[in-house]
């Protein structure tokens, strides 16, 4: 029996995330956010999936992907997940999970939804006062989305 509800189909869209074990910080550092980063986009043409929106904050992160082929957004999930949490662990003398569970996910099977996680996303950091405009946070493609930044 699989463990998730979930299915993850080809051509089809989903919100991922999830948080820090007791709501604790993910990211320490810039070079934390920096390394996840590197192994989202060296993962991404191996496993067929394409990132519409992200947004990682200290003690969580989201992303809306899309699942290209048969290779599942759950194995692209636990390939980058589980180098991220082993050089996070090493890196900082701990052991025992990182997150508070496997990650979250949802099907995104209207554009209008899609449109409002883009924006449900992007806006992490406004709402938890970190910035005054979504364009300075440094840890979401919202720029890519404006133009400022090659993606």
């Amino acid at each position: 029996m699989p463990r998730r509800k979930i299915l993850f189909l080809p051509n089809q869209y989903y919100h991922v995330y999830n948080r820090g074990a007791n709501r604790a910080d993910i990211f320490r550092s810039d070079k934390d956010y920096v390394f996840l980063l590197k192994q989202v986009k060296d993962r991404l043409e191996e496993f067929g999936i394409s990132v519409i929106a992200y947004c990682l904050m200290s003690n969580h992160y989201h992303f809306l992907l899309r699942q290209n082929g048969e290779t599942t957004i759950s194995d692209f999930m636990k390939a980058v997940f589980f180098v991220y949490s082993s050089a996070f662990n090493t890196a900082y003398h701990r052991s025992g999970t990182l997150f508070e569970g496997p990650f979250r996910a949802t099907w995104v099977d209207k554009i209008e939804y899609a449109l409002h996680l883009c924006r449900y996303i992007h806006r992490n950091p406004l709402d938890a006062r970190m910035v005054i405009r979504p364009e300075q946070w440094h840890y979401s493609n919202y720029q890519e989305f404006i133009g400022m930044r090659k993606g």
